[in-house]
């Protein structure tokens, strides 16, 4: 009897022993830490790679590199092996697109994405999420700002215990960057996603602002940015399983906090949004697919934000494999129908939106507070307490179009400009290159009243300005570049290029060198040419003394007295203010 017990003793010893040293194996740096730190870099992405090496269904892979030469890394998961973009889509299987660390200061994903991963490839509770779908995760996006980590990143933040930074090495961020892309960490993500093409794209993030009852909360693209169909889908059918799952699992969730008034605090309303296509969610819009974006709250725990960003994840892991065939089919017809729309029955297309003043109500689970002077800053300072407040608020969610407008048949780019095509064939774009000289009937844009921001934003003096338009004939030499609008990715030609979009790469200033003028006049020059012009015009005459009789300030500016004339004269520079990208009626 005591060799049985000795013998059972060695074999538990010999069998226990190995399923120690795996769980020890497999805990990532958040939980060794007690859930208060999260990995460096490298030993994040050696974790991802020790997860691809120990699974079949597993694969890493780098998709680019940061100014500061370190690589982005993405991991693809798959039962099917499918680890090209080509073999996932003819499994006919959607491709969730999981991207962390946009800012890496905010990283709870990435530690949720670890977690997720071993829970689905080596310890297997999570495995039948792999069954209907393909996930793509990328650790971390804003690789050299994980790397600029300490203690003291983020002011609103509680924990981990360091953190990275908001923004790249360039100080660019990389969540205002989607359609402008000038930031070369964006430039491979937008590879990536053109490549790959996702069904289902989500962006992880800790939010900033107010303080509430909430761990985490969500935006979702569900206006008329979106094709109709896919809003319906998100608001209708993923919104209600998203939120009652993300619960279930012990986590309170709301949509995206957001004040009318952030003097008033919750008691103004909260403000829902259609987001801008220079944000994650608003760019899969355009792109015509559903993007969620998730914002823990940034005074909870460490932990907590970890956890209910693993709860949303699985949330919406579940909706999409369970719903599989019917989000691959939605895509498809938003595709097509997107064509269909903007360039066969030439419907207005949405660019830019506002909400409206009628609202209707929900419950916000806030806490109380009180303001009260501050000898520090000489106002009143908010003071939050903890006791828990459950209010009905003004929800402002009717969202609608603000400008919108028609698609042309195609757009023409000279040659000249061929760094803007290189921004645009980022973005999943054809563009055609004109082998011969053609004559089209076109629409032109002058700008006019141009004014510039005082200060830089994200690198670039945005402009600003009114538009007239007039139609012209021109042979358009070889080298044009030709952009068809009849593609998938019209929402997004149109976003780039049409001056009304608040993202056209004309606002954002990627042509600020038309509005600068590069000839001027000698005063004792043009003295001359505008007597002549005066005596032979008898109209513009008459245009000129009522100048003079109706704008003092004219009258008496004797530099725009004979600029005047110049601007009439054949001098003129007839480029200057003239948009050089021509619309194809």
């Amino acid at each position: 009897m005591k060799l049985f017990v000795q013998t059972l003793f060695f074999i538990f010893i010999i069998v226990s022993t190995p399923f120690a040293q795996v769980e020890n194996m497999w805990q990532t740096k958040f939980e060794k830490s007690n859930y208060l730190e999260t990995a460096r870099y490298a030993e994040s992405i050696e974790y991802f790679q020790k997860l691809a090496d120990a699974s079949n269904f597993a694969k890493m892979f780098t998709f680019g590199n940061s100014p500061q030469n370190r690589e982005m890394w993405c991991i693809v998961i798959s039962k099917d092996k499918a680890f090209t973009p080509e073999d996932a889509k003819r499994t006919g299987k959607p491709i969730m697109l999981i991207e962390n660390g946009i800012h890496s200061g905010e990283i709870e994903g990435k530690d949720a994405s670890m977690i997720l991963l071993r829970e689905i490839l080596i310890t297997k509770e999570k495995e039948k999420l792999l069954d209907d779908v393909i996930l793509l995760v990328v650790p971390i996006f804003s690789v050299d700002a994980h790397e600029r980590s300490r203690a003291y990143n983020r002011i609103n933040q509680n924990g981990p215990t360091e953190m990275g930074w908001r923004t790249t090495a360039q100080n660019l961020n990389l969540n205002r960057d989607w359609v402008k892309a000038d930031a070369p960490e964006m430039q491979a993500m937008l590879k990536l996603f053109s490549t790959w093409l996702p069904d289902f794209f989500i962006d992880t993030h800790t939010t900033d602002g107010a303080d509430y009852q909430y761990n985490i909360t969500y935006a979702l693209e569900k206006y008329t940015n979106i094709y109709k169909e896919t809003g319906d889908w998100v608001k209708n059918k993923f919104t209600p399983y998203f939120v009652n799952r993300v619960e279930d699992q012990g986590f309170l969730i709301a949509p995206y906090v957001s004040f009318r008034d952030w003097d008033k605090g919750f008691e103004s309303g909260i403000v829902d949004w259609a987001a801008s296509p220079r944000l994650s969610e608003g760019y899969a819009a355009i792109q015509n697919r559903p993007g969620l974006l998730i914002e823990t709250h940034m005074l909870k725990p460490y932990k907590d934000r970890v956890f209910s960003t693993r709860a949303a994840l699985i949330a919406s892991i579940e909706y999409v494999a369970n719903n599989a065939a019917e989000l691959v089919k939605l895509n498809t017809a938003a595709d097509k129908n997107s064509v269909k729309d903007f360039t066969i029955d030439n419907k207005f297309m949405p660019l830019n939106f506002k909400a409206s003043e009628k609202a209707d109500t929900m419950l916000f689970k806030g806490f109380k507070y009180k303001k009260e002077m501050s000898e520090i800053s000489g106002t009143e300072k908010l003071i939050y307490t903890d006791e828990k407040l459950d209010m009905k608020v003004p929800y402002y969610n009717d969202v609608q179009p603000a400008d919108s407008v028609k698609a042309p048949k195609a757009y023409l780019i000279p040659a000249e400009w061929s760094s803007i095509i290189d921004r645009i064939t980022l973005h999943g774009i054809r563009v055609d290159t004109l082998k011969e000289a053609q004559e089209f009937n076109v629409t032109k844009t002058k700008f006019k009243n141009v004014t510039f921001a005082k200060s830089s934003y994200e690198g670039r003096h945005t402009a600003r300005f009114e538009t007239e338009t007039f139609n012209d004939k021109i042979i358009a030499p070889v080298g044009t570049f030709y952009i068809p609008t009849n593609q998938r990715t019209v929402r997004v030609i149109l976003t780039m290029l049409e001056p009304k979009s608040d993202d056209s790469f004309v606002k954002w200033g990627f042509f600020n060198v038309i509005f600068e003028q590069k000839e001027y006049f000698e005063s004792y020059v043009m003295e001359k040419v505008a007597a002549e012009m005066l005596a032979d015009n008898s109209a513009l005459k008459k245009e000129f003394e009522k100048k003079l009789a109706d704008d003092e300030k004219f009258k008496s500016n004797p530099n725009a007295r004979l600029n005047f004339f110049y601007e009439r004269s054949p001098y003129f520079d007839e480029k200057l203010n003239l948009y050089p990208v021509m619309r194809i009626e």
